[in-house]
């Protein structure tokens, strides 16, 4: 890690490339009436995912930067899921006829505050309204802090098969510091429950640039996390956009780190997975040698969606839930945002999208780049721009960023042939934004590149 290269880069802000172009380019020029079109030209004979969202937590970590609501009573969460359902009928009623489904995410928000058997009678409606693959996937986001027995029994029961838990930090100063207490000991509960179980496959997620957090602290959680045997790691960098989510107005920002420390925090942490025999996935995530993440980095098979990294190569992604985000042929759609705005639009039997984004060709053809930047730490732009039928010099011909990118030793291009230097990946955001047309337009909603 070189310091000229984190004082340069490591503050900008930049999108986690979860997709191209970005939710802040979506506009409601695509609207329901566009979705609906879209899921009648739905193909057949391809398998579909499903996303469905959440939104809703006991208590609100002053960290998070997700679309969620804090309720104490059952009653909204239940006529939520009334809801939910409803638009999963509306969905699967304009498709010409069930899509085969192989990966299942839900996400939140916490899944897991609704009901054990609202859960199962959520999952039986799915396979009614969808034909799911025998090898299909399922997974769940946990808060182990709530993860009662009955509930994990009925993840089990449903066939969920890979669970992502939260847990951040264990250092009792940085939970206190983000409205997150949550002992090691509760985390262990819930991993034992979810193995009893039958679960065969738990993530955690971990988070650098705390506020309070040192690369001692970040070493000691993820080696108290690797004694816990997950299968997989996520390792996110804390996001602080206090003007976009108010709450994390009442996070310190002077016990935050700098760029620096930061990446001395990420690196400690990776360093401690690597050492513990996790292989290193992409941008942040970490996996088993044997586990269908490294195997697929492997093979450069690699995906990312908004679920960060994925071996779901599906083209249609099926949003469902306020704010959730869909993606077929023709773009990206999202619904309402707001629980209750999106309810009247279920309710009054319309599809709740309000926004999106119709895909060009070019997009298409950048989004490819910037995949395989993102999984591989490098690309191949001229083959790829070839099978999309571009001419690469469109994206390399005045690019200036590369130039910029190559001349501070960050990367290597052979004829547009793009490889990122081993010292540079923790800038691989940088590179993507590279071929992002429309990064100054949007940089203000991002995190920062470290």
């Amino acid at each position: 890690m070189q310091p000229f290269l984190v004082a340069k880069y490591g503050e900008a802000r930049l999108p986690r490339y979860t997709s191209y172009p970005t939710a802040p380019r979506f506009s409601p020029a695509v609207d329901a009436d566009t979705y609906g079109g879209w899921l009648d030209a739905a193909p057949l004979d391809k398998p579909a995912s499903l996303y469905l969202h959440i939104p809703f937590c006991r208590s609100m970590c002053w960290y998070c930067g997700c679309h969620t609501t804090i309720t104490q009573r059952d009653r909204p969460i239940l006529d939520y899921l009334d809801m939910l359902r409803e638009e999963v009928r509306l969905v699967s009623a304009r498709t010409r006829a069930p899509l085969t489904i192989d990966h299942v995410h839900f996400g939140g928000g916490t899944p897991t505050i609704m009901r054990p058997e609202e859960f199962l009678r959520l999952t039986a409606l799915l396979r009614e309204h969808s034909d799911f693959a025998n090898t299909a996937e399922i997974a769940v986001e946990i808060d182990p802090r709530t993860l009662e027995p009955d509930m994990a029994k009925a993840l089990g029961e449903a066939g969920v098969c890979r669970t992502s838990l939260g847990v951040q930090s264990f250092d009792p100063v940085v939970q206190k510091a983000i409205n997150r207490i949550q002992s090691e000991e509760q985390t262990l509960d819930a991993v034992t429950r979810l193995r009893t179980a039958g679960v065969d496959s738990i993530n955690f997620d971990l988070i650098y640039g705390l506020p309070h957090q040192t690369v001692e602290s970040c070493i000691a959680t993820a080696q108290a996390a690797v004694r816990m045997g997950p299968e997989r790691f996520a390792v996110f960098g804390y996001a602080h956009i206090p003007n976009f989510k108010k709450h994390q107005k009442l996070i310190d920002e002077a016990a935050l780190a700098d760029a620096e420390g930061r990446i001395a925090q990420a690196e400690a942490i990776a360093a401690t997975l690597v050492a513990a025999g996790y292989r290193r996935i992409g941008l942040d995530h970490f996996a088993r040698p044997d586990d269908s993440l490294a195997i697929a980095q492997a093979r450069g098979q690699l995906h990312r969606n908004f679920q960060g990294y994925t071996t779901d190569a599906c083209e249609t992604l099926i949003g469902l839930g306020a704010s959730a985000i869909g993606r077929m042929a023709g773009g990206y759609v999202q619904n309402e945002v707001p629980p209750g705005l999106y309810a009247q639009h279920i309710a009054s039997g319309r599809l709740a999208t309000v926004k999106g984004y119709r895909l060009t060709a070019e997009d298409r053809l950048r989004a490819s780049i910037i995949e395989r930047l993102m999984c591989d730490f490098g690309a191949d732009v001229p083959a790829i721009a070839t099978a999309h039928g571009f001419d690469p010099q469109l994206l390399l011909q005045g690019n200036t960023k590369l130039a910029m990118l190559e001349d501070d030793g960050i990367l290597d291009n052979a004829d547009g042939v793009i490889r990122l230097r081993e010292e540079g990946r923790f800038l691989i955001r940088v590179v993507a934004a590279a071929f992002d047309a429309y990064i100054e337009q949007s940089r203000r909603t991002h995190s920062k590149a470290a």
